[in-house]
């Protein structure tokens, strides 16, 4: 290849999929239940599935985006319904995401849910909760990306640790470490103030 000259998709290194996974393993994510109402033949079911791929997009206007994969049938079942909740898990609920990463016909049963007043099945304990709906879809591979319009938010006062996954399975934070740290303030502001490599 001569100098300057730009790699074609076919001259980059082929990628090992194990070792794709485990160096995208060492990001810790929280861990997220994207859930909504399903209705066939008249007859309305929540649905629901575990999702790490989610993400803050836009703060104006407020934009968050998560990325099923192409054959989920949870993914099916939202693109009807158009819209859709983000349970953000807390600590406790490591058997709630272990539930809704399985597959488990009936995912709601022995789960603490209702239903709020957007018409969307909301999942009790969480330490937050966005309903959205379905402002745009993208390619990303085998997975799409879904992009919500947030119209409602709602934070939990029962409890302030998050369920974490990092490497392969469950961690948390330590105790001691989720007090709000000296640099908070620069951290707020920086999470406010857009500028040309504001990365949120």
């Amino acid at each position: 290849m001569s100098d300057g000259a730009e790699m074609t998709t076919e001259e980059y290194p082929a990628i090992d999929g194990r070792g794709f996974r485990n160096v995208l393993g060492q990001f810790c994510t929280g861990i997220t239940i994207i859930t909504t109402f399903d209705e066939v033949e008249g007859e309305k079911n929540p649905i629901g599935f575990a999702c790490q791929s989610f993400a803050a997009l836009s703060l104006d206007p407020p934009l968050v985006l998560f990325c099923p994969t192409k054959t989920s049938r949870s993914w099916a079942a939202i693109e009807r319904s158009g819209k859709f909740c983000v349970n953000i898990l807390a600590e406790e609920q490591q058997e709630v995401c272990a539930r809704f990463g399985s597959r488990e016909p009936d995912k709601f049963a022995g789960t603490d849910w209702h239903t709020s007043d957007l018409d969307l099945p909301v999942l009790d304990g969480t330490l937050a909760t966005l309903q959205c709906t379905v402002a745009d879809v993208r390619d990303g591979g085998d997975h799409f990306i879904v992009i919500g319009r947030v119209l409602a938010l709602s934070e939990s006062t029962d409890s302030d640790r998050p369920l974490l996954f990092y490497r392969g399975q469950y961690t948390a934070i330590e105790p001691k470490k989720s007090k709000p740290a000296p640099w908070r303030a620069d951290l707020e502001h920086f999470l406010t103030t857009t500028t040309l490599d504001t990365w949120l």
